[in-house]
């Protein structure tokens, strides 16, 4: 009887991992990870956070994921999330890690250390997929743009669920003092703390922005995530905008969430020629 019930024990742990895909979100001050059960949109195991080395060179970030890797004792699809634009698993921006990242190819690079496939996916991105699917955004399937409010602006846009890619509109120029400035110098929650403003400014250079994204994109629904979702108490009553804005609700596991369905959805045929040449 003990016999039977120790294998039971074990088919239950293989199916319940045959569900899960490891994500991995990449971020400039920490690396985290840990396999994510894609039916229900929540975490499998304890979540591992690795400190961003410095200089966060290529190889060095590769280094750490392998590590997470390593942790999980993991085997299959990875998905990671990361701070710039990707277009298939290769890295076009980098503005908050090293520059050595623009050209390299992070998909290949993980996997050829690991021997694991791995698809790579914008981090803000990543964010919105996991919103839409398990979060804020589950029951809507209309055009839905994610804004990610943090150290900068992240965007996410997304029809009837699925993904639009490099929406990158946190960097638009709008008009202050009668000069031209960066959104994010306005309507990030990093410049509202520099620039100690009260909620009720911020709320309005927000406001401004997301009606300037409006006119241009023309969502039916923003979704407010990133760290100042934890603070909508403060703001979200203060937000003038011409269509429904919702706070997203996944908080900091969103960029995970969202890296394991990329992981599980992907193209990876790139990564899968790297992990026979492992092999």
């Amino acid at each position: 009887m003990e016999r039977v019930g120790y294998l039971s024990l074990v088919l239950m742990s293989a199916v319940s991992r045959k569900n899960t895909i490891l994500g991995i979100d990449i971020g400039g001050s920490g690396i985290k990870g840990c396999p994510v059960d894609l039916k229900t949109g929540e975490f499998a195991e304890e979540r591992l956070r690795i400190p961003t080395p410095q200089p966060a060179t290529p190889m060095a970030v590769v280094e750490t994921i392998s590590q997470i890797i390593d942790h999980f004792k993991w085997k299959g699809p990875v998905g990671c999330g990361f701070p710039g634009v990707i277009h298939r698993n290769t890295v076009f921006t980098s503005a908050n890690l090293d520059d050595s990242f623009v050209g390299f190819d992070l998909g290949n690079g993980i996997s050829k250390i690991t021997g694991q496939p791995v698809g790579v996916i914008n981090d803000a991105d990543a964010a919105g997929l996991a919103e839409m699917r398990f979060g804020a955004g589950h029951d809507f399937d209309g055009l839905a743009l994610l804004v990610t409010v943090g150290t900068g602006l992240g965007t996410a846009l997304l029809y009837k669920g699925e993904l639009i890619p490099n929406m990158e509109t946190g960097h638009l120029l709008m008009k202050h003092k009668h000069k031209l400035v960066d959104a994010e110098s306005l309507a990030a929650d990093s410049a509202r703390r520099a620039q100690d403003m009260s909620w009720e400014t911020w709320a309005k250079h927000f406001s401004k922005y997301l009606n300037y994204v409006h006119a241009l994109v023309r969502p039916e629904m923003f979704i407010i995530g990133g760290g100042i979702a934890k603070k909508a108490d403060k703001f979200m009553k203060l937000i003038k905008c011409d269509c429904e804005v919702r706070v997203a609700t996944l908080e900091n596991k969103a960029g995970i969430i969202g890296a394991a369905v990329a992981g599980a959805e992907m193209p990876q045929a790139t990564s899968r020629k790297a992990r026979k040449k492992a092999d």
